[in-house]
């Protein structure tokens, strides 16, 4: 037990320092002087925080739940999973998951939280039977959908796309450097809140778009998800 109070210790300590850093944001409430800069980094902390007590987490729930009987290292399928996005392969053998959650902000650093719920997704596709694909040289889309309310991070080159090519390397593709990975990221204004992401072989790139330019077969595209 000695590595789990550990592992015990440092979520504590994590939750604590987040805890004290939200409490920084009582400062910046009724202050129309506040710097804006210093808001942002305050909430970036405090993301950052969060996020690494949620992976400890994740951690130790994983050793709790893993079957004595079951193979060794094997990692349980966690209800989490169901909340945090689907994955499938479409009908197009394209491998789509969808994430109930639009990508991060990601001025200073990858989310590993992103990275990590994807792994785990991929994870829980293979231990209920099914095959991932594997493509030598592959298209990337990003699809997020939202309505401006709901998107915080307009600009893409400061949202935390990164992740998800991370996650993939070496499970589906073999690596993420340009000549085996194109990336194209893409934003429809509908109310959903959520992350499409479709890897698809790099020669299925222009029957990708032709899907994506009409409303009606996108929706087919993404259906069921």
């Amino acid at each position: 037990m000695k590595n789990f109070e550990q592992d015990a210790i440092r979520i504590q300590r994590l939750a604590d320092g987040a805890k004290n850093a939200a409490g920084e944001l009582l400062a910046f409430a009724g202050d129309d002087r506040a710097n804006p800069d210093a808001l942002r980094k305050t909430l970036e902390r405090i993301a950052i925080q969060f996020e690494q007590s949620t992976l400890t987490l994740r951690s130790l729930c994983e050793e709790a739940c893993t079957s004595k009987g079951g193979p060794a290292g094997k990692k349980p399928a966690l209800p989490f999973l169901e909340v945090a996005g689907s994955i499938e392969i479409i009908e197009t053998k394209w491998l789509h998951i969808r994430l109930e959650t639009l990508l991060p902000h990601c001025r200073y650093q990858t989310p590993d939280y992103l990275s990590d719920t994807i792994r785990r997704l991929l994870d829980a596709f293979e231990a209920r039977g099914r095959a991932l694909p594997f493509f030598r040289q592959a298209l990337l889309a990003i699809d997020e959908h939202s309505g401006i309310d709901g998107r915080r991070v307009f600009d893409q080159d400061n949202k935390g796309w990164k992740a998800v090519s991370n996650a993939l390397k070496g499970r589906v593709i073999p690596d993420d450097d340009q000549y085996s990975l194109g990336v194209t990221l893409l934003s429809a204004n509908r109310p959903d809140n959520v992350c499409h992401i479709t890897l698809m072989d790099i020669q299925d790139a222009s029957d990708f778009f032709i899907l994506r330019s009409e409303p009606y077969a996108m929706d087919s595209m993404y259906q069921g998800f």
